[in-house]
């Protein structure tokens, strides 16, 4: 119980510390501006003829966040090491990894909330015509996954080292091979060159791959086990790494 309890109570913190500074509105306001302008001017969706999110909204996001997720990411350890509080964060009557934990579910928290903003997106293809809701909560259950898998990463990359810039760069790096081992020239390439099996292989490991099923409006245990694993793996990655500065 008590875990529990102190895991909500570093939660609370971190999610209160991003509202009181301008991190958190540039964030929203990027990414809202981002959603819209995406899906109105270069998609047009008002043009399609289609009263659908899938392509026109969601295609967008796992390139949204390549960005914008490390840039949320990239303080949640970096900049403790770097003031050095992470040695008073460690000392405290909490577990390295209740407070792993608890910094990534208020982060997790505060994407959600962007996402939530979007909605006008679905009241908007609502008064439009009849889309299938279902589907769309499907792919926002999805995104949500996907933002979690990215956050996850960026937490590793923030726990690497003492400078925030850094810590974006590996983060994104990291991300974007989980984008392009899913992205069709690339897939079209390593056919090519390489056995259908290892080419199955690659696109396993990839975001874009995983989110489909989210898009088609199917809820596969698959899919939703790959994101779950990359942001279990991920954030005991990030406690080994912890636990080893500790030591240090």
């Amino acid at each position: 119980m008590n875990t529990w309890r102190n895991v909500w109570t570093i939660t609370k913190r971190e999610l209160g510390a991003y509202f009181t500074s301008p991190l958190a509105y540039i964030f929203i306001v990027i990414f809202l501006l981002l959603c819209g302008f995406f899906t109105f001017f270069v998609a047009r969706f008002l043009d399609a003829g289609e009263a659908s999110l899938v392509r026109p909204f969601f295609d967008w996001h796992p390139w949204f966040y390549l960005f914008l997720v490390p840039a949320v990411g990239m303080r949640l350890w970096a900049e403790e090491r770097r003031v050095g509080t992470i040695e008073l964060l460690l000392t405290m009557p909490i577990t390295a990894w209740q407070a792993i934990v608890g910094k990534f579910l208020a982060s997790w928290l505060f994407l959600g909330l962007a996402l939530v903003l979007t909605f006008p997106m679905v009241m908007t293809v609502n008064y439009l015509g009849s889309p299938d809701n279902g589907v769309i909560l499907t792919a926002y259950v999805g995104s949500w996954l996907m933002a979690g898998a990215y956050l996850a990463i960026s937490c590793v990359a923030s726990a690497l080292t003492r400078s925030q810039v850094v810590s974006f760069i590996i983060a994104v790096m990291i991300c974007l091979f989980l984008i392009l081992a899913g992205y069709p020239p690339v897939i079209n390439v390593l056919e090519q060159f390489a056995s259908g099996h290892l080419a199955d292989f690659v696109t396993s490991f990839s975001v874009m791959t995983h989110f489909e099923g989210f898009q088609k409006g199917v809820l596969d245990s698959r899919d939703i086990l790959f994101f779950l694993s990359v942001i279990g793996f991920s954030l005991f990655t990030t406690s080994v790494i912890l636990r080893t500065h500790r030591a240090g």
